[in-house]
């Protein structure tokens, strides 16, 4: 199993401009160190409007900048959003391409389709109409990438015949990614041949493991949107090492707390304006919990977090690679952790957590 970082680029509340260019700037330390001391992979997400949570409105940008700073390490969309107009299918194929070829093929292509009330109502898109928009969009940006003249017509979008430059270096296309946060999606990536990126929030460790069970059940006969199958399987999952239980806890807690309850806030936000029927009707199983009930002996009993010393975070690493986790995704960038502890945790994870795994 390989250890990668996904990345939200949290920024404190009310952050000056000067004090959200260091925090950018200090993520790239981060980042920086963690190829260093031997993770494989930084994703980052893509979210719009979401001022107290997530400042990566321009994971194009941000992923470029990582791949100037790195030379080995893996970078991912971990996802782009392909409902328009989040982005065009042409424009996210052509950046996707360039950023492939300045990184000499380290790319790897996640999409999704957003799941908040604020991102979607920002943009004007309707969210019955998501997944639809998501698959044709993958199919216009597959073709661009993959036929000298790109040419389309669809219920979403009309491409007249042109040639698209550039086209990736990695030959026919980079792996592609699909981020699945219900049973369902775990079996659509599946049957579409996708790379599985797997969220985790507030999940049993026995559903994580069921989850993936399907997805590889249903990959075996899989009819891939891309020109090959890519059966690899992500998870998420916050998580920080320090030296002692107590002080992994110390350090952690209340950043581990904060983002579970803001993640659970930005994913029911649209319980209210569903329509009976919608493809998200998987949102309500979050409908009519009480969340005050996670809390962090809770995460922490279940297994639902990552956090400890070296040997605890190895014992909770080995139980994801023996459900068949190929790369587990740590969050380890909290909103108000100093970066000094998040260099420590990545430091330890490095020395200590990574070994056990060569």
């Amino acid at each position: 199993m390989e250890f990668g970082l996904l990345y939200e680029w949290q920024m404190p509340a009310g952050v000056s401009r000067a004090d959200e260019s260091r925090h950018f700037l200090q993520m790239m330390e981060q980042i920086r160190l963690a190829e260093e001391v031997g993770f494989t992979s930084v994703w980052s997400v893509e979210h719009h409007f979401l001022e107290s949570f997530s400042h990566a409105s321009a994971p194009e940008v941000l992923l470029s900048w990582i791949a100037a700073q790195t030379s080995k390490i893996r970078i991912g969309h971990g996802v782009r959003l392909l409902p328009y107009p989040y982005n065009h299918p042409i424009r996210a194929a052509e950046q996707a391409a360039t950023l492939d070829l300045l990184s000499q093929g380290r790319l790897e292509f996640g999409s999704g389709r957003s799941a908040t009330a604020a991102e979607l109502g920002g943009f004007g898109i309707d969210p019955a109409e998501t997944r639809d928009m998501w698959r044709e969009s993958l199919e216009l940006i597959l073709k661009a990438w993959t036929n000298p003249v790109v040419e389309h017509q669809g219920k979403y979008f009309n491409q007249v015949a042109r040639p698209m430059v550039p086209k990736p270096l990695q030959s026919p296309h980079p792996p592609l990614w699909m981020s699945c946060t219900s049973p369902e999606s775990h079996e659509v990536a599946g049957e579409l041949g996708l790379g599985l990126l797997s969220f985790t929030l507030a999940l049993a460790f026995e559903e994580v493991a069921s989850r993936i069970a399907k997805y590889r059940e249903r990959i075996k006969t899989a009819t891939p949107i891309g020109q090959f199958v890519n059966d690899q399987t992500a998870v998420f999952t916050m998580a920080h090492c320090a030296a002692t239980p107590e002080l992994a806890r110390e350090r952690a807690e209340a950043g581990v707390m904060r983002y579970q309850h803001d993640q659970i806030d930005l994913l029911t936000s649209l319980i209210p304006n569903l329509k009976e029927g919608s493809s998200y009707d998987y949102y309500n199983r979050f409908v009519g919990v009480d969340y005050d009930k996670f809390d962090y002996d809770y995460l922490d009993s279940r297994n639902m977090i990552l956090v400890g010393d070296p040997q605890r975070c190895i014992e909770l690493a080995k139980q994801y690679e023996a459900i068949g986790v190929d790369r587990l995704l740590l969050f380890v960038q909290y909103k108000d952790m100093p970066h000094e502890h998040t260099m420590d945790s990545l430091r330890l994870f490095g020395s200590e957590v990574l070994p056990a795994f060569s």
